[in-house]
């Protein structure tokens, strides 16, 4: 049985390999005008979806040059951080420098899933793209100074080894000879060091990483060292961000600066300048004060960087996705079609959602659900806001599918660790327990997860509200098969974003100002960790001062992140207390004062009218609930009705 698996996969490896060397020319040096011929539309298309990102979120064009550079110290330029975990490899994405940190993987499949359909076919490499990525994040940061031609045609591994990542990469730790030894064994100087390191003029680094220098180092200027103590406590809030430099959105010559006023944020980075006249020292006090010396050397360095060990010729792959290999792809697809034949036979092949998809099937569902619902909320008040927030999360996250509740497998790291979601998203017994009753009733599991989080949230407010706020919830989702954390970290808002990230936020989801607004009220239930407001009570001005030294005595500067404080005056009745908090300052997390600043913008209007006319925000609710509640379900033969929501079948 061994031998004839074995058969199987070599020639599915076989014939995948020959068609992709078929498809890109035998070129063994890389070049700029690698893709000229074969694909012109391929580096524009790039742009534009780097663009997009980076409008969505200011921060992911940090991550994507990351990266870049995580790729190419681990073995070459080869595309293997990219690669999730198989029964044949641990990969890199959970090495320590990448654990919880290196993100933007969604983005990568974006711009991979939008450059094979302009070519018409996978051209382009998941190891270019990262270059290319990494290349038109700075361009976009620092403007036409930091852009340089990238050389192109490096093709895709088809392995990674997490112990590699974890040998290669340097960590934060790491002393000045260190760094340097480090640099050389991937054949890049001191000038390089200096120069790549200035990549850390964009984003932020987590608490976790700079804890010991502002703690126990004495190259540090004080000041500094104690306005991070705020925000990163000897103890606690191990993921609390901080910019790496003065300017975290903007490609610049700032991080230099910072360096030469011992205001490096890594230990690694202040490493690069002591003032004893190092040759690293000369460059640093050289970029800080010449930022067109920083762009012309940086350029340089990313370009010998980006030649490191590429795969070139009929070495290594054209991913036809990104994270995983041909040979995965391929038994992946054997494996749908069936899924997608037994579905055929098996499951209902309604395509649109409908308000009354269960009324033959199973009548007694809907019914079911919500006397399980109230039961769970007399129990608990809070638990309706965790229905409520658990459909939010998992419609923001590629669409209304269930994924938010499947755990974590070897094969995927779900959604429920993801950064909105840790220690903060509930409810998950009280899914189950409606999911068993449900499939009980209707004598086999005909409802799926995705629809019992739907009627379940609106459920949650109709009980907490009143009638006026029920809704004719649409119906007929079918479930996802897996779920990213990922895709989590990059589409769920922040309580820290602004108007204009909410808004672009929104915006991606094909939702607008006005379901922003509306949906954003689904705060008039609900409690918030000190965690999520600290930051708002100590350093915002838009917020009532007798408000803030209140939640100061629940929320200090240090501890207490898992303090609860209530969203706004009546976190167990769903009214429109959340608005008029809003009118006086009074909103508890930072994003929710971002929709009232009194200066006259339409979320302005929209936040008046709803703190006046409950109803106006009972009607506007239910129909943005409805809207959001139809963001990409998978309907027909796609996904499945799971048996058990916390898992595939």
């Amino acid at each position: 049985m061994g031998s004839s698996d074995d058969g199987v996969q070599s020639l599915v490896v076989f014939v995948v390999i020959g068609i992709v060397t078929l498809m890109i020319p035998v070129n063994a040096n890389l070049s700029p005008h690698f893709y000229d011929k074969v694909c012109p539309q391929a580096l524009p298309v790039i742009r534009s979806v780097v663009q997009r990102a980076i409008n969505r979120e200011p921060r992911i064009g940090a991550s994507l040059l990351r990266l870049h550079f995580h790729d190419c110290f681990v073995n070459g330029c080869d595309g293997s951080i990219l690669l999730d975990d198989t029964r044949n490899f641990i990969g890199e994405k959970t090495a320590f420098p990448n654990n919880n940190s290196a993100r933007g993987f969604s983005v990568v499949d974006e711009i991979k899933a939008a450059v094979d359909k302009a070519c018409k076919r996978p051209v382009v490499s998941c190891a270019d793209i990262l270059a290319i990525a990494a290349r038109d994040s700075v361009a976009i940061y620092g403007g036409k100074h930091f852009w340089y031609q990238v050389l192109l045609g490096r093709r895709d591994a088809r392995t990674a080894s997490r112990d590699a990542a974890n040998s290669n990469l340097p960590p934060p730790t790491f002393s000045f000879s260190q760094l340097v030894s480090n640099f050389q064994s991937h054949g890049l100087n001191v000038k390089d060091l200096v120069a790549l390191s200035g990549g850390h003029t964009i984003g932020f680094a987590r608490c976790t990483t700079f804890r010991n220098r502002i703690y126990n180092e004495s190259n540090i200027d004080p000041k500094f060292a104690a306005s991070l103590r705020n925000i990163c406590p000897r103890s606690g809030g191990d993921n609390n961000l901080e910019k790496l430099d003065a300017t975290p959105a903007r490609a610049d010559s700032r991080y230099f600066t910072d360096l030469v006023q011992k205001k490096g944020l890594l230990h690694s980075d202040q490493e690069l300048f002591k003032g004893q006249g190092r040759e690293s020292d000369k460059l640093v006090q050289l970029y800080s004060r010449s930022p067109v010396s920083f762009a012309r050397d940086f350029k340089a360095s990313m370009i010998k960087m980006g030649n490191l060990k590429p795969l070139t010729g009929s070495k290594g792959e054209i991913r036809c996705h990104c994270r995983r290999n041909a040979l995965t792809n391929e038994l992946e697809r054997e494996l749908e079609k069936e899924n997608m034949r037994v579905d055929k036979q098996d499951r209902n092949q309604k395509i649109e959602l409908s308000h009354d998809y269960y009324d033959q099937v199973c009548p007694e569902a809907l019914p079911i659900i919500y006397s399980l619902v109230k039961e769970a909320i007399l129990h608990e008040k809070r638990i309706g806001a965790s229905l409520l927030r658990l459909h939010f999360h998992d419609c923001f996250v590629n669409g209304c599918d269930g994924s938010v509740l499947l755990d974590d497998t070897p094969f995927f790291l779900g959604e429920k660790t993801a950064f909105a979601n840790l220690n903060s998203i509930r409810g998950f017994e009280v899914v189950d327990k409606i999911k068993a009753a449900v499939d009980k009733a209707c004598k086999h599991p005909v409802v799926s997860c995705a629809d019992i989080l739907a009627v379940a949230a609106r459920d949650s407010v109709a009980i907490l509200g009143g009638p006026q706020y029920w809704y004719r919830v649409l119906l007929g989702r079918r479930d996802a098969r897996n779920a990213s954390r990922d895709a989590a970290n990059d589409n769920l808002p922040a309580p820290f974003f602004n108007f204009q990230q909410l808004l672009a936020n929104f915006q991606t989801h094909g939702l607008n100002l006005k379901d922003l607004v509306v949906l954003s009220g689904g705060h008039s239930i609900g409690l918030a960790r000190c965690i999520n407001f600290r930051d708002r009570i100590f350093n915002d001005t838009n917020i009532d001062p007798k408000f803030a030294a209140t939640l100061r005595e629940s929320c200090p500067r240090r501890g207490g992140d898992n303090s609860l404080a209530p969203l706004d005056a009546t976190p167990s009745k769903f009214d429109t207390t959340y608005y008029k908090a809003l009118l006086y300052k009074k909103g508890l997390l930072h994003s929710d004062q971002e929709l009232f600043k009194g200066d006259g913008w339409e979320s302005d209007s929209l936040v008046k009218l709803y703190s006046n006319d409950p109803y106006a925000f009972a009607k506007d609710f239910g129909v943005s609930m409805i809207k959001m509640g139809n963001l990409k379900p998978l309907t027909g033969s796609y996904g499945e009705i799971r048996y058990n929501c916390r898992k595939v079948n």
